[in-house]
C-alpha cells in the first residue's frame, strides 16, 4: 500500500486534469456557440460552404476530440517529465483511435509515464548513446511498447467497460437520477474544491468525456451555488432575528460570493473554518439537493468550469438555473438555522483576540 501511495496515482492525474480544463472550456464554448447558432461540428471545412457558426462548432469539436490525447500526454509529462511528452501523445493518439476513450488515456498516460521512468532506471547503454537517450532511444522503445499495450491489453477491456457505464447510466431512472445526482453533489461540496471535490471531478470529466454531460455539470452547479448560498444565509437569518456572521466574515463574503459567481467555491473557506461542523453540514445538504434536482431536470452543459456562465451552453438552461436555486436556498436555508447566533461579546472578544495578537515590541525602526 506504502509502495502505492508513492507513485502518487492521484496527484499525476490531478496535475493532468489542470492542464486539461483550459482546453476543455475553451473548445467546450466554441461548439456551444456555433452549435447555438446553426453550426455542425461535422462540417468539412475545405467544401467552400460553411458558416462561421460552422468553424466554430468544428473547432470545439476538434479540441474536445483531442481529450484522450491530452490526458494522457499531461499525465507522462507530469510523471516523467519532458520525456514522457512524446510517448505520451502518440498512446493518447492510439487511445482515441480504437476508441478507448478517456479511461483509455488516462491508462495510456500513466503506462507511458512509468515505462520512461523504468527506461531511465534500467536501460543502460554506452557512453557514446547516452546523448540520443531523450531523443530517440527513450521515445522510441517506450512509444513502441506503450503502443503493444494499448492495442493488446488495454484497448479491448476499457472499450468494453467505457460503453457499458455509458450505457448504464444512460438508462438510470429518474428515482436513480435523482439519488446518483443527490451523491455526486453531496461529495462535491464537502471539502470546498479539495481533494474529494478533485476525485469526483475526475470521474464525471470521464464521463463527460463518454458524452455523458449530466454528472459534470451537477459537480459545478455545487460549486457555483455554495459561495452564494453562504452569503444569501446572511440574508435568510436576519428574517430569524439572527446574527450568523462576524464583521470579519461577512468582509470575507464579499470576495467569497463573487468568486462563487463564476465557480470559485475556495472563497467560503475562512468561514467555514470557523464553524467546521455546520458550514460543511449545509454544504452538503445543500449539494446533495443541488446535484439530485440537476440530474432529475437533465442540466447539462457542455463546458465543465464558468459557473453561470455554463447556462447558456446548456440544452436546458431552465433546469440548471432551478438546481442552482435549490441549492442556494436550501444551503442558505440550513446554515442560518444550524449557525449560532454571533452576539456582540464573542464579536469584541474576537476583536480583542486580534489585537492582542499585534505585539508593537516587534516592530524595529532601522
Amino acid at each position: 500500500m506504502q509502495k502505492i501511495k508513492q507513485l502518487n496515482l492521484k496527484g499525476h492525474l490531478l496535475t493532468a486534469i489542470s492542464y486539461l480544463i483550459p482546453i476543455v472550456c475553451g473548445a467546450g464554448f466554441m461548439i456551444a456557440i456555433g452549435m447555438a447558432f446553426g453550426g455542425e461540428p461535422g462540417t468539412d471545412l475545405l467544401a467552400g460552404s460553411y458558416s462561421i457558426w460552422d468553424v466554430l462548432a468544428v473547432i470545439g469539436g476538434l479540441g474536445l476530440g483531442m481529450l484522450p490525447v491530452v490526458i494522457s500526454t499531461g499525465i507522462a509529462y507530469s510523471i516523467a517529465e519532458k520525456p514522457g511528452i512524446a510517448p505520451g501523445f502518440i498512446i493518447g493518439l492510439l487511445a482515441r483511435s480504437i476508441e478507448a476513450g478517456f479511461i483509455g488515456g488516462i491508462l495510456g498516460g500513466f503506462v507511458a509515464g512509468y515505462l520512461v521512468i523504468g527506461i531511465l532506471r534500467f536501460l543502460k547503454v554506452p557512453a557514446w548513446a547516452k546523448g540520443l537517450m531523450p531523443t530517440l532511444i527513450i521515445p522510441l522503445v517506450s512509444t513502441f511498447l506503450g503502443g503493444l499495450i494499448m492495442i493488446y491489453v488495454i484497448g479491448t477491456p476499457i472499450s468494453l467497460f467505457t460503453d457499458t457505464l455509458t450505457n448504464l447510466l444512460n438508462g438510470l431512472g429518474s428515482s436513480s437520477l435523482l439519488l446518483f445526482g443527490g451523491v455526486v453533489g453531496l461529495l462535491s461540496g464537502v471539502d470546498y474544491g479539495g481533494p474529494i471535490n478533485k476525485t469526483v471531478f475526475a470521474f464525471v470529466l470521464t464521463l463527460q468525456a463518454e458524452g455523458l454531460n449530466g454528472p459534470i455539470t451537477a459537480l459545478q452547479l455545487v460549486n457555483t451555488a455554495t459561495p452564494i448560498g453562504f452569503g444569501l444565509a446572511f440574508f435568510v437569518a436576519k428574517l430569524f432575528g439572527k446574527t450568523i456572521y462576524s464583521p470579519v466574515e461577512i468582509e470575507t463574503l464579499k470576495t467569497a460570493v463573487p468568486m462563487g459567481v463564476v465557480n470559485i467555491v475556495e472563497g467560503v473557506i475562512p468561514i467555514v473554518m470557523n464553524d467546521i461542523f455546520r458550514g460543511v453540514f449545509a454544504t452538503a445538504v445543500g449539494g446533495a439537493v443541488g446535484g439530485a434536482v440537476s440530474m432529475a431536470l437533465g442540466a447539462d452543459a457542455t463546458v465543465p468550469f464558468g459557473g453561470v456562465l455554463m447556462i447558456p451552453t446548456m440544452s436546458r438552461p431552465m433546469a440548471g438555473i432551478l438546481a442552482l436555486l435549490a441549492n442556494i436556498v436550501v444551503t442558505a436555508v440550513v446554515l442560518a438555522l444550524v449557525k449560532k447566533n454571533v452576539t456582540e461579546e464573542s464579536i469584541n472578544a474576537q476583536l480583542d483576540a486580534e489585537e492582542e495578537d499585534i505585539d508593537l515590541g516587534d516592530i524595529q525602526i532601522s
